[in-house]
């Protein structure tokens, strides 16, 4: 009886831990409402997709911002035909100036920058999606994607989503061949990129995402004044 207890309580355990996309969710995992995926060339050779879960509850203007410049097909504002322009073994793959295509440009669809929304989310494990900048409150459309924990980018840099699949692709890109300036010899474009599903949010928490939105946006367009 006993067994037969205990086995129950570890069954009832193992139901209690929550699988999201088919990953499994830590409590450093918030809650995922986006799913979009990269397809990724190098040079002219396909290598593959990286499928990305965005937190939209806990950060919703960095992933409305990512989300928007996602599914975009404006060849001048969005990540359609970007590169990752920058490759760093065990540390990090960046990507999203497609203003430049060098890691000086790129913008927001919010106007140039926005704020830092919060480091609620840690920099803990591989591919954590998080915002590159050039300091406080200077979030563009540059990402990048870690590829090994990296607690000393925690308080700095807004983690806003993970990589569900496709880490393979991201270690891949990850040991390219370099220049100097840690930038690949041969191009790592991302060939086509767009949204795969959007998980339904209850009336409530719909709601709460709108307003947030609605505030944060328009008080970095105050502060662009």
């Amino acid at each position: 009886m006993k067994f037969q207890l205990l086995s129950i309580i570890a069954l009832f355990a193992c139901l209690f831990t929550t699988t999201i996309f088919g990953k499994e969710e830590t409590s450093d995992d918030p809650e995922i409402t986006h799913k979009v995926y990269f397809d990724i060339n190098h040079g002219d050779e396909k290598i593959g997709r990286i499928v990305m879960g965005l937190y939209g509850l806990t950060t919703p203007q960095t992933v409305e911002n990512f989300y928007q410049l996602t599914i975009s097909s404006d060849p001048k504002m969005g990540y359609l035909n970007s590169i990752f322009h920058r490759v760093i073994p065990d540390f990090m793959i960046q990507g999203g100036d497609f203003t430049h295509r060098s890691g000086i440009g790129g913008k927001s669809i919010f106007g140039n920058t926005f704020k830092d929304e919060n480091f609620d989310v840690k920099h803990n494990k591989p591919g954590r999606l998080s915002m590159a900048n050039r300091g406080k409150n200077t979030n563009g459309s540059q990402f990048f994607i870690t590829t090994v924990p990296c607690p000393w980018l925690d308080g700095k840099h807004v983690v806003f989503g993970e990589v569900l699949e496709g880490m393979d692709v991201v270690h891949y890109i990850e040991n390219v061949k370099t220049d100097s300036r840690n930038m690949p010899v041969k191009e790592v474009i991302v060939e086509q990129c767009g949204e795969l599903e959007t998980v339904p949010l209850s009336h409530q928490d719909a709601a709460k995402l709108q307003d947030e939105i609605k505030v944060e946006a328009s008080e970095t367009a105050h502060d662009e004044l």
